[in-house]
């Protein structure tokens, strides 16, 4: 376990938190099979990224800064109309996507009441209401959007044979964003990357050190593009979206 210095744990006062983002942009999506990363696809006239970023720009909460990691001779961002918004900062990302989180956390200023958002770039279908549900967490360990498991759960083994079947009652589905304070997240990533520890998400390096993040129903519409046939699908929940905001 990655041990957290004592200055962490007094993190409790959220009333007068601050709010920034971190968008991890510097991967290709080769799941895709597309000829450009898949956050530069097109869905009703925007990018993918661009629907990803409007969410987080348009939340009444106002986020102070939206750092957006980018792959080096990124040659797509010309596209994107929303990058003059000041809010946005463009740096570059890493090799992974933990570097690229940890490259945009330490482009963030230390301090005890900053909390950070961290959500992919090619999950457009966020909304505002469950943004207010991760915002409504008050502790130090944060919280992730998250989906109870509804299909049976298999275990594999290494020639994709089954090995157990999970109980789903205890599973469930990782989204974004993730929510913590950024001080502790950066020194918890930091950690793990330092160690060589495996991070598939900001949780699980806040798990790996010592932390319990709470787990914040989300909704299933909430999905992350990352094969062909999830561009349809999100492109008809953001249809969904914008009729219902229409009424």
């Amino acid at each position: 376990m990655i041990q957290t210095p004592q200055k962490f744990t007094a993190l409790t006062d959220t009333s007068t938190r601050r709010l920034v983002a971190v968008v991890p942009a510097a991967g290709i999506g080769s799941r895709m099979q597309t000829d450009k990363p898949k956050q530069y696809l097109t869905i009703q006239g925007k990018t993918i990224l661009e629907h990803s970023l409007n969410v987080l720009l348009t939340h009444p909460a106002n986020i102070e800064q939206i750092i957006l990691a980018v792959a080096p001779q990124d040659s797509y961002l010309s596209e994107l109309n929303c990058l003059k918004q000041p809010r946005i900062r463009i740096i570059q990302g890493g090799e992974t996507r933990a570097d690229s989180v940890l490259n945009g956390l330490n482009h963030i200023p230390s301090s005890d009441n900053t909390w950070v958002f961290v959500h992919d770039a090619a999950r457009p279908c966020l909304t505002h209401g469950d943004m207010d549900k991760l915002l409504a967490v008050n502790d130090i360990n944060g919280a992730i959007l998250a989906t109870p498991a509804i299909d049976t759960i298999k275990r594999a083994n290494n020639h994709k044979q089954i090995q157990q079947t999970e109980d789903r009652n205890h599973i469930w589905l990782a989204q974004t964003p993730q929510f913590f304070p950024a001080d502790l997240l950066r020194h918890a990533l930091q950690t793990a990357l330092q160690q060589g520890l495996a991070i598939t998400d900001e949780a699980s390096a806040m798990e790996l050190a010592g932390f319990q993040p709470h787990l914040v129903q989300g909704r299933t519409d909430n999905i992350k593009v990352t094969r062909p046939e999830d561009l349809a699908l999100a492109a008809f929940y953001l249809s969904q979206q914008n009729t219902k905001e229409t009424l």
